[in-house]
């Protein structure tokens, strides 16, 4: 993403996972907020260097956290092959536990797949109070394809008006039942061509500023 993107591999349920970690300018990875950010489909192209990805990770480093991009098995220099999402779900878990300090706040986020993987991993983490997400952020989630549960009130939920892979209105049917507010982006298509810093900017007034953990 920049010049001080620290890039490293970390163990997981397949092999290796490669990462990507940029912190907040001045000071250590960890001593801020954590924010794991999961990409697309990685049979359709999905890396962790996609465009949406990449301006999530820039957005959550700039409202203070240290902010963790990787590639799920089989992509990369991650081993592995595509498991359907279950083992994607595993890799993570993986990260997060790799990364995350103990007490350590964290943000899962996640574009389109990665989406998914991101609210299932958050569902496993709030099982235990201990290792729970502070926040969920989501663009474009895959809700057509896969079985998205119930994310925690709160969920910052971002749609392109135009998405033609995810459309709007089954976003909202998914989300109604939840009573769950949906940030539209009008005109915005899939990969918000165009719209990458309205994207941004809806990221960065989401909720106050993390303060260093």
């Amino acid at each position: 993403m920049n010049a001080q993107t620290v890039r490293r591999t970390v163990a997981g349920p397949a092999g290796s996972i490669e990462c990507a970690i940029d912190a907040p300018a001045g000071s250590p990875a960890g001593t801020h907020p954590l924010a794991v950010v999961c990409h697309p489909h990685p049979l359709f192209g999905g890396t962790m260097d996609n465009k949406v990805v990449q301006t999530l990770a820039r957005a959550l480093v700039q409202r203070g956290h240290t902010a963790v991009r990787f590639n799920f098995r089989g992509i990369g220099a991650s081993t592995g092959a595509w498991d359907e999402g279950r083992g994607e779900i595993d890799d993570a878990l993986a990260v997060v536990h790799a990364h995350r300090a103990a007490g350590q706040p964290l943000v899962m986020a996640g574009f389109s797949f990665g989406g998914y993987v991101a609210a299932q991993a958050t569902a496993r983490l709030a099982a235990d109070p201990s290792t729970a997400a502070e926040r969920l952020l989501l663009v474009g989630p895959a809700v057509v394809n896969f079985t998205v549960g119930p994310v925690p009130a709160g969920t910052l939920v971002i749609q392109g008006e135009s998405d033609d892979v995810v459309p709007m209105a089954a976003v909202l049917d998914w989300a109604r039942p939840q009573s769950l507010p949906v940030t539209v982006v009008p005109g915005a298509g899939h990969f918000f061509h165009g719209q990458l810093p309205v994207l941004k900017q809806i990221v960065l007034g989401a909720w106050p500023v993390c303060p260093q953990a």
